[in-house]
């Protein structure tokens, strides 16, 4: 049987803390280590929710045979895996009808090209979009990306199964596993306008945007009216 683990109670953790800062008020302390005991329940709530996403059951079966255009050629879903047991797939938002690409959607895969070789030492990663490959390629070089790897899912078979059964453009999160034979769907970020709540924005959780992290840490926090440009003045 498993064994639960006793968690030390935060408020305990936040007086073993002792952290100061020069200056700050006895005000600015307490409201201070009152978030503090808050982050830390936010962290175990996260690893809770981890936990509960790894023990669901078996997704699934993909059965379709989808084919992809990559930037070497023609590929088939299972090689989108490579030597890895699970793939993450991100559906990019830059269909051929867009003239440019999603500047959000470009944010969060400029932030995922840095991390996309370390991500790749356990999973394999890959960036599937409807435009033709050499669009997706000139844009790639466009904005400097070196790590991802791009596909176009030219038919859009893949696009309708996984993404929107309209095949709109928008986008998506997939994670699928092979085991014991099978390739099988594992999890996919479920949560958009119907689910978001009053005056929030329709995100994940985790929101996979490193950037709103960073944000989320300032006074000025997501704002209202900002949004990433694919072009900035140098």
């Amino acid at each position: 049987m498993a064994t639960t683990q006793v968690l030390t109670p935060a408020a305990e953790l936040v007086r073993k803390n002792g952290v100061r800062f020069p200056n700050e008020s006895e005000e600015y302390r307490r409201a201070r280590d009152a978030l503090l005991a808050e982050e830390i329940e936010l962290r175990r709530h996260i690893e809770r929710v981890a936990e509960q996403r790894r023990a669901l059951p078996r997704g699934g079966e993909v059965t379709k045979t989808y084919r992809f255009e990559g930037e070497d050629g023609p590929v088939g879903f299972a090689d989108l895996f490579g030597d890895k047991q699970t793939l993450a797939v991100y559906s990019y938002m830059f269909g051929p009808e867009r003239k440019r690409p999603c500047p959000m959607c470009t944010s969060l895969l400029s932030a995922w090209d840095g991390e996309a070789r370390d991500v790749e030492q356990r999973i394999a990663l890959a960036v599937v979009a409807r435009s033709p490959i050499e669009r997706l390629v000139a844009f790639k070089k466009e904005r400097g990306w070196k790590n991802l790897k791009l596909y176009s899912d030219v038919s859009g078979d893949y696009t309708r199964d996984y993404v929107s059964a309209q095949d709109a453009d928008v986008p998506a999160f997939n994670v699928f596993t092979r085991r014991d034979g099978s390739i099988r769907h594992f999890w996919s970020g479920e949560m958009g306008f119907a689910t978001a709540d009053p005056g929030q924005d329709p995100r994940g959780a985790p929101d996979l945007m490193p950037i709103w992290t960073i944000f989320d840490s300032t006074p000025e926090g997501r704002g209202t009216d900002w949004y990433p440009k694919l072009e900035y003045d140098r």
